[in-house]
């Protein structure tokens, strides 16, 4: 069992300082692929607005109905 010390010393037993370096040190070109898709994630958003809005309005109609 490693035993990581954080930045002031203090014992971190879940490791969690080291998980967090190794995320922030890999290199940008690992996760490029993934956030380069096409426009799917922006239609998603979209229509996602667009049926959040219109659920507020028809309960709004219906409230004010």
């Amino acid at each position: 069992m490693a035993n990581t010390q954080g930045p002031q010393g203090n014992h971190d037993p879940a490791g969690s300082t080291q998980m967090f370096r190794a995320f922030v040190d890999e290199e940008p070109q690992a996760r490029q692929p993934a956030t380069t898709s096409g426009g799917g994630p922006r239609i998603g958003l979209i229509i996602g607005i667009v049926a959040a809005v219109a659920i507020v309005a028809a309960v709004a109609w219906l409230a004010l109905k």
